[in-house]
């Protein structure tokens, strides 16, 4: 469903990404773990059309998507559930799913059965959520979009371990539900047990990709790479 081809990305003069191949298949979630600074991230501004590419290409469905704005490639079917939440915060809870719904109502109120606590909260500010809650309404105004690929990029990051839980709950029953997704984190555990394969990203290059198996067959280059072990 989606593939990347020699992908480069660059800040001014520093090339941060360099020559990345990547590819999700229908169906599949592929996790990309890696420390910080490794271009994770920034791998997934490029494919949401937030960051420009410097080379390589991405393709998703067969449509590259080289140079489209940010709603054209949503418009392909690519949801982001960004680092850090990013809801609007002064707007309530009913108004951030309307955004991310352009206005279907029905699609509001299925997601508001998907996620009851967002039900609960549906006119309160967004800013007054707790943390959790605020990643529930990320996830759920990126669901809005009806996306075929779901990119998640640190689902976890800042939240209770009861929460983490809880989040990764509710990815389960969309993978259940055959959704497609590519998820940044930096807890390799995680992410190893959650996805069906991992690629490890270190300093802007792919370094390792395999399953949970494979990955636990190399354990010193793993932590070399990552500085933990599975």
């Amino acid at each position: 469903m989606l593939e990347l081809r020699g992908v480069r990305i660059a800040y001014g003069a520093a090339e941060v990404v360099h020559g990345v191949d990547l590819q999700v298949d229908e169906g599949e979630t592929l996790g990309v773990v890696g420390p910080n600074g490794a271009g994770k991230s920034t791998l997934l501004r490029a494919i949401c059309g937030l960051v420009a590419l410097s080379g390589g290409e991405v393709v998703f469905d067969g449509h590259k998507l080289n140079g489209l704005p940010p709603e054209r490639i949503a418009g392909h079917g690519i949801g982001l559930v960004p680092e850090g939440r990013q809801i609007f915060g002064t707007l309530s809870v009913a108004e951030n799913l309307a955004l991310g719904s352009r206005g279907n109502s029905a699609m509001a109120d299925e997601l508001l059965a998907r996620f009851p606590v967002l039900a609960e909260r549906a006119t309160q500010r967004a800013n007054r959520l707790s943390g959790g809650e605020q990643q529930q309404l990320a996830l759920a105004r990126a669901l809005a979009g009806s996306p075929r690929l779901l990119i998640l990029d640190e689902p976890s990051l800042g939240l209770a371990p009861m929460m983490i839980d809880a989040i990764y709950d509710l990815l389960g029953g969309l993978r259940a539900e055959g959704m497609t997704m590519l998820l940044v984190e930096q807890n390799v555990t995680r992410t190893a047990e959650f996805c069906d394969r991992c690629v490890v990203l270190s300093g802007g290059r792919v370094r390792l990709r395999g399953s949970r198996m494979e990955l636990e067959g190399d354990p010193e280059l793993l932590s070399a790479y990552l500085g933990q072990e599975l």
